[in-house]
């Protein structure tokens, strides 16, 4: 896909273990590297920051969407190749999702949880068919993947729920994985 973009969903924070920083920066390279639009919270806080300035630095094209009530909280980066402010939550996450062409979770906190779940259950819901990345550095999001087949176990979802969910275990593999996805 030739301007294809990829919506980065991920924390406001470093987290304790410094290879989620390491993984968010080679992200951010590897999306400017192929040619992909960085889709983000526009934040320039956490791995948002992180993200957001390899891709810039590696000569990347940016597009941050940050509701007004986090603009100061969040450190608006205004600096991208296009910034969008939305009134809410909800709009944001619907402007992010709209502009990109796959999802990509790294480690984050209730945020990326939320935002995660959203888009996995308009998957769910036949509302769309973008794939779903996890990047499951050190194994992070290894309990969410358990839910989701606690959850298919219990009989509150089908099997086709965990095939939605694509987890990759760095950011090469993840680099491969929407090569294959956005051919």
């Amino acid at each position: 896909m030739a301007h294809a973009a990829v919506c980065v969903f991920c924390g406001a924070r470093d987290g304790h273990d410094p290879t989620y920083l390491a993984a968010a920066e080679e992200t951010g390279r590897m999306l400017a590297g192929n040619g992909w639009e960085l889709v983000y919270g526009a934040g320039d806080v956490g791995l948002m920051g992180a993200v957001a300035r390899a891709a810039q630095a590696a000569g990347g094209r940016t597009l941050g969407v940050i509701p007004e009530h986090l603009v100061d909280r969040e450190g608006g980066k205004r600096d991208l190749t296009r910034y969008v402010v939305t009134e809410t939550m909800h709009e944001r996450k619907k402007v992010m999702f709209m502009n990109s062409h796959a999802i990509v979770v790294l480690p984050g906190g209730a945020g990326s949880l939320d935002e995660l779940f959203e888009v996995l259950t308009w998957r769910q819901l036949g509302l769309h068919d973008k794939p779903i990345f996890l990047l499951n550095i050190n194994d992070y999001w290894e309990p969410v993947l358990r839910l989701v087949d606690h959850v298919i176990g219990h009989g509150f979802a089908d099997d086709s729920l965990r095939g939605m969910l694509q987890p990759v275990k760095d950011p090469q593999a993840l680099g491969t994985a929407l090569r294959a996805a956005l051919s």
